[in-house]
């Protein structure tokens, strides 16, 4: 299990005032799968970094359960999303990731940078109705190759991210 975001979170995040600034790092997260990248045409930009000022927004804003259940499992979000959907063009970020986590339904909006992705919100969807208006992009249930049996690496690595 991926631990880098929760660490993160330890490290930089708990127990800080709602609207304190934070120091900004960005980190590797994890790879796309390759049927992800190919399908979704993100060659290129397999790798996804996350920082913690996109976690410190979402701690302030987000209630703590929605906060904890995601950055705990944020990792298989990115990597294994049932659904890929086209942001909307007024929003920020390109993509949105989607997962059922623990019967919740989970969103990760992604935005290419440079080189990689990069995790800019995420949030639960808690109306059913709210995806409707988003164009879909992907899905797992259309894929029939196994990749969720891909082991995570969980290593930090340099980000492309503007520091």
């Amino acid at each position: 299990m991926i631990k880098i975001v929760p660490e993160l979170h330890q490290k930089y995040i708990i127990n800080t005032a709602e609207g304190a600034l934070v120091q900004n790092i960005s980190v590797f997260l994890c790879n796309l799968t390759y049927t992800v990248t190919r399908e979704v045409n993100l060659e290129g930009y397999h790798k996804v970094y996350i920082s913690t000022k996109v976690l410190k927004h979402s701690y302030d804003k987000r209630p703590a359960f929605e906060y904890d259940l995601i950055i705990n499992e944020i990792h298989k979000i990115v990597k294994y999303p049932d659904k890929i959907y086209r942001n909307k063009e007024e929003k920020r970020g390109d993509y949105c990731f989607v997962k059922t986590v623990q019967n919740e339904k989970c969103l990760c909006v992604l935005e290419k940078g440079e080189q990689c992705l990069e995790v800019v919100t995420f949030y639960r969807v808690t109306k059913e109705k709210y995806l409707n208006s988003f164009s879909l992009v992907w899905s797992w249930r259309d894929d029939g190759v196994s990749h969720r049996s891909t082991l995570d690496s969980g290593e930090s690595q340099p980000t492309c991210a503007p520091q």
